[in-house]
């Protein structure tokens, strides 16, 4: 896929004195959608931030995994010009009709192999990562810049990326729950987290992981049960952050009730309905909040399905050209939203008792072993 070259770096910078700003990012997922990802994040680079952790989901870890090995932005958008998507779809030759998908399926649980995609993410770090880097979570331990000890949970990680536990019944949180693998995050490489967290159910096979013990555990797609995990770096408490934490979601802003209508007129749209519910409540819990949309760039990826891997040249550069428009929109303003303002968010947001989930709903307790819930940790 090809596409016009970059506009050049605007002259803003984050600080006054011109200094990178620090910042964390949470990257939604939404399969080729991601590419908008890429344009919101050279929008970010331009202006002077300098991204200290990502936590993302599916698209989103595997440009999480692509930032954090210090590929530039810039690069990363000529990364995904160059990549073919179609080599994506590595299903046997027979998956082509829909009978052999069928039966993909039924025997794999699965169309596609993932065989490529975890190939091309694997070339990648390769190519443009760290010399002597090992590949695993092990590179990506993160310092306090304030102590230099490296902190507990999410915040201690510069990457974490969600994945679906089917065995488990629950969501993981990668590396943090390495152990519940059967492993370490020392020992647990980066581009099978991913493979895991981008396993879009029956598009994908699962990934199954068989720990030390022999324990088999089936890990799928990490949007099933969070796509977009934006509290994941939050201070408890209401803590007032020390940089920002800006999410990047592959949809529209949502409405003023913050609701997804679903129209249900027979079977098939009440289990459509049934299945967004499900699958979505956990993170509209947390976008619901004003405080969420507050620092969330809100990118409208409607035209273009997650699994549309024939895209087209201007199929792509519509997506990165989204990915720009609302970066900017969200740094700049514009006729729907204010600048950003880091000063006046703390002071509406962190000043205080801090956030809480909206009326009749809680916030998810740890199951024991596992990682801590979103918001667990200091920033």
């Amino acid at each position: 896929m090809t596409a016009p070259r970059s506009p050049a770096p605007g002259p803003s910078t984050p600080s006054a004195d011109g200094v990178a700003q620090r910042v964390d990012l949470v990257l939604e997922g939404g399969g080729v959608k991601g590419i908008a990802l890429a344009g919101a994040l050279e929008v970010l680079e331009e202006r002077g931030y300098r991204v200290h952790r990502v936590a993302g989901s599916s698209a989103g870890a595997i440009a999480g995994a692509l930032v954090t090995a210090g590929i530039p932005a810039r690069q990363i958008v000529q990364i995904l010009r160059e990549t073919d998507y179609r080599r994506f779809e590595d299903g046997p030759w027979w998956t082509r009709p829909l009978a052999g998908k069928a039966l993909a399926v039924l025997l794999h649980n699965g169309v596609h192999r993932g065989t490529y995609l975890r190939q091309w993410l694997a070339e990648q770090l390769r190519a443009h990562g760290a010399e002597g880097a090992t590949g695993t979570f092990a590179d990506l331990r993160c310092q306090d810049p304030a102590t230099g000890t490296v902190p507990a949970g999410a915040h201690g990680y510069r990457l974490v990326v969600t994945a679906s536990d089917l065995t488990a019944g629950r969501l993981r949180y990668l590396p943090l729950d390495a152990a519940a693998l059967g492993t370490s995050p020392e020992a647990l490489p980066v581009v099978d987290a991913v493979r895991a967290s981008t396993s879009i159910p029956l598009f994908f096979r699962p990934v199954r992981w068989r720990g030390a013990g022999g324990r088999s555990t089936v890990l799928v797609d990490g949007g099933l049960l969070s796509n977009f995990p934006v509290s994941v770096f939050d201070r408890p408490g209401g803590e007032v952050p020390r940089w920002p934490t800006f999410g990047i979601k592959l949809s529209a802003k949502p409405e003023a009730d913050f609701g997804v209508r679903n129209r249900i007129r027979g079977p098939l749209s009440f289990g459509k309905a049934v299945l967004d519910t499900v699958t979505g409540f956990y993170d509209r819990m947390h976008i619901d909040a004003s405080h969420a949309v507050a620092r969330t760039i809100f990118i409208d990826t409607a035209a273009v399905r997650p699994t549309q891997f024939d895209l087209t040249a201007e199929e792509g550069e519509l997506l990165y050209r989204k990915g720009r428009k609302a970066a900017l929109a969200f740094l700049d303003g514009d006729h729907e939203q204010q600048p950003w303002d880091f000063a006046a968010y703390t002071a509406r947001f962190r000043g205080g008792a801090g956030p809480t989930p909206p009326s009749g709903s809680t916030r998810p307790e740890p199951a024991s072993g596992a990682s801590p819930a979103p918001g667990a940790g200091q920033r």
